[in-house]
């Protein structure tokens, strides 16, 4: 497993260390890769609308703002997840249309058992 992300150099390990990954990080600062795999910006309303400002509203009640980090990346970059196969081929692929908008872990299981099966 891989992800692709385009924050910094200087933000990696604190990313890592936040989001407790595991596995190979790849930065892709320009965003190249993002382009190349379609995956585009989001707009203001969609990445932050009612469902956004629901979980500022949780957290708030529930005494945790002071979680909450500054951004040091494009917020709007939309992400994707996708399985290449054994040959380098894209086998599976899930463009997400906000930061919410992920697959399950079901769906992506099942694409890499497809996609090592041959």
């Amino acid at each position: 497993m891989v992800l692709v992300t385009f924050t910094s150099q200087e933000q990696l390990d604190p990313y890592r260390r936040r989001n407790d990954v595991p596995f190979t990080i790849l930065l892709d600062p320009d965003r190249s890769a993002y382009r190349s795999f379609g995956l585009g910006r989001g707009s203001v309303r969609r990445v932050y609308g009612w469902r956004a400002i629901g979980r500022y509203v949780a957290l708030f009640r529930g005494g945790r703002l002071r979680d909450l980090r500054p951004a040091t990346e494009d917020t709007l970059q939309l992400g994707g997840d996708f399985v290449i196969g054994p040959d380098g081929i894209l086998v599976w692929g899930h463009w997400g249309e906000g930061p919410d908008d992920r697959p399950s872990v079901d769906d992506l299981v099942a694409a890499v058992r497809r996609a090592a099966s041959g």
